[in-house]
C-alpha cells in the first residue's frame, strides 16, 4: 500500500529551470530538483548534488530510511565507506545503496556532481556510529 498518492504527470526540466539550493541535507553540498517528487506524488525523488565546498568532515556514519536509493556519479568522484569497505566512485559510475547500508561520503574532487534517486521522495535520514576507521580527505588545490 502506498503512503503517497498515486501521482504520475509528465515532467520536463531543463537546466534552467530551477536554481542551486544550498537548504538540502548537506550544507557543503549544492542540490538541483528534478521535477521527479512533483511528478510522482513524493513517491521518488531525483536531484543533482555538487560540491560546494572542500570536505572537511564528510557526512558522518549515517544510513538513510529509504526504500530504493541510487547515485550516478556525473562529474568528478567521491570516496564512500559502505560499512567497513571503501569505494571510489568515479564518473559514469552507479551506486545502488540497499535499504540501511550505513556509509559515510568522505571525500570528493571539486568538480563532484552526481543524480540521486531516492524513493520515497521525502526518505529520511539516521546519523549514528559504525566502528570503521574514515582515511583522510585530499586536499582541493588552489
Amino acid at each position: 500500500m502506498l503512503d503517497h498518492p498515486l501521482v504520475n504527470l509528465f515532467a520536463h526540466t531543463t537546466p534552467a529551470d530551477t536554481e542551486w539550493r544550498s537548504d538540502g541535507l548537506r550544507d557543503f553540498f549544492l542540490y538541483k530538483d528534478l521535477g521527479v517528487a512533483a511528478a510522482t506524488g513524493g513517491r521518488v525523488i531525483a536531484q543533482l548534488v555538487k560540491a560546494a565546498r572542500p570536505p572537511e568532515e564528510g557526512t558522518g556514519w549515517h544510513h538513510h530510511v529509504a526504500d530504493f536509493h541510487i547515485v550516478l556519479m556525473l562529474k568528478g568522484w567521491a570516496r564512500f565507506m559502505y560499512e567497513d569497505q571503501e569505494h571510489l566512485v568515479a564518473a559514469g559510475d552507479c551506486v545502488h545503496q540497499r535499504p540501511g547500508i550505513v556509509h559515510y561520503l568522505f571525500d570528493y574532487s571539486p568538480d563532484m556532481e552526481y543524480l540521486e534517486v531516492v524513493g520515497p521522495a521525502d526518505f529520511g535520514t539516521v546519523e549514528g556510529d559504525y566502528p570503521a576507521a574514515i582515511p583522510p580527505p585530499t586536499p582541493w588545490k588552489g
